[in-house]
């Protein structure tokens, strides 16, 4: 069975965070507006890079331990996914729970998401599925616990926590602890590595995460009417070692202006767009995170090269 709902209806959030983040300098635009149909599609594609370590990095870790994890959230759990990313990972998890009782996909793409649940419900015929199309890097209101559900239990791979600035994980944290209240969340965290191997993953070879990065553009100029010249800007991703952090950026080939609703907005030539923070944690450095946050830190899991983490987070009772 599968259910769709909106946490809350907004006119149009993309025009209003590309606006918000035209008018100030540095200019910048949350990666969540990458993942529209085209821009999830591309993503999938770099998973399947050689560069990019950490999508079969986790799924490893989920195909050696996901029994473990299971012990951990227990049977018949509420199951919620944060950003319906890469079905394979839920689908494993899936599979090693004990008598799941509704799954809550919960993304800000409404297409997207729509096609990840309805999959998801053609293939477990006795789960609800219920998707929620929500920015949870805000506040939102979690549809009511199911009366048989024992506890509801967080899904967070890909480690998309790092897209968050430490304050900004902290705050998201803090809202999981309450919206998981007697639960608990698994999480998917990368790991402070080796910056070449860091600079390889964010710039490929074939120049899928540049595409990925201009979709950005492409979106602006099909939803809202924007003119950017998407061959006038340049992909650029780098190691910021201090704030251990991969940032990545739409940098300005030449002096140039884009207008959206009528709005104008002068760039410089290498002026920039920042499109993305990836932050990496060590273990240590990210439990006592998700202790200030009010969480319980108990397992995790590590590959043998330490490129990757998943860990277990109790949430407090009460």
């Amino acid at each position: 069975m599968i259910e769709f709902a909106w946490a809350n209806r907004l006119a149009n959030p993309l025009a209003a965070a590309l606006l918000e983040g035209l008018r100030h300098k540095p200019r910048a635009v949350p990666p969540k507006f990458f993942y529209d149909a085209r821009g999830s599609a591309l993503f999938d594609r770099i998973c399947d890079l050689p560069e990019y370590y950490p999508t079969r990095t986790e799924i490893g870790l989920l195909q050696r331990h996901a029994r473990e994890m299971a012990e951990c959230i227990g049977p018949a759990a509420d199951l919620v996914e944060f950003g319906a990313g890469s079905q394979r990972k839920i689908r494993l998890l899936l599979a090693a729970l004990q008598r799941p009782v509704r799954y809550v996909p919960v993304d800000i793409s409404a297409e997207h998401l729509r096609d990840h649940a309805r999959a998801l419900a053609a293939d477990h015929p006795a789960l609800t599925v219920q998707a929620l199309v929500a920015d949870f890097s805000a506040d939102m209101v979690m549809p009511p616990l199911p009366a048989q559900a024992q506890r509801r239990v967080g899904f967070f791979p890909g480690s998309s926590i790092g897209n968050f600035t430490p304050t900004e994980a902290l705050q998201f944290l803090r809202r999981s602890a309450g919206w998981l209240r007697g639960g608990g969340l698994l999480i998917g965290v990368d790991l402070v590595k080796d910056p070449a191997l860091l600079h390889r993953a964010y710039n490929d070879a074939v120049g899928i995460t540049a595409e990925f990065n201009k979709n950005l553009l492409v979106r602006a100029n099909s939803e809202l009417g924007a003119d950017f010249d998407v061959g006038a800007f340049h992909h650029h991703a780098f190691y910021d070692p201090r704030g251990q952090r991969i940032e990545m950026h739409l940098v300005s080939a030449r002096r140039q202006s884009v207008s959206i609703y009528g709005e104008r907005f002068l760039f410089d030539e290498g002026e920039s767009l920042h499109t993305e923070n990836s932050c990496k944690y060590t273990v240590d450095g990210f439990q006592r995170l998700a202790r200030d946050a009010g969480f319980e830190p108990q397992a995790v899991w590590c590959d043998d090269a330490k490129l990757f983490s998943v860990h277990w987070l109790a949430a407090p009772a009460c």
